[in-house]
């Protein structure tokens, strides 16, 4: 293989540019568990997977509104931001 350098004609590539055995870490089939309860199986440099949402159970996928509220904080935030009512001025 031939590599242009830019400042003269081509050169060839040295063999040592090659990957280093035994550095990079191992590719395995790694099982994912969604909290759902969906398991597949994919690759990865990890041994296993663990998901708190997946495409089976993700609204943008299913087409289903399921709001995830924890520990309140949509109340929370609508309590805080709320606009308080004045009674009105007689006039």
């Amino acid at each position: 293989m031939q590599v242009s350098s830019g400042t003269g004609g081509p050169q060839k590539r040295k063999t040592s540019d090659t990957m280093k055995p035994e550095i990079h870490p191992k590719y395995v089939d790694s099982p994912v568990h969604c909290a759902c309860g969906a398991n597949w199986t994919t690759r990865s440099t990890k041994p296993e997977i663990r998901v708190e949402i997946c495409s089976t159970c993700h609204p943008f996928f299913t087409g289903k509104q399921r709001l995830v509220d924890s520990a309140g904080r949509i109340e929370r935030f609508t309590k805080k931001f709320a606009k308080k009512v004045t009674p009105a001025a007689t006039a």
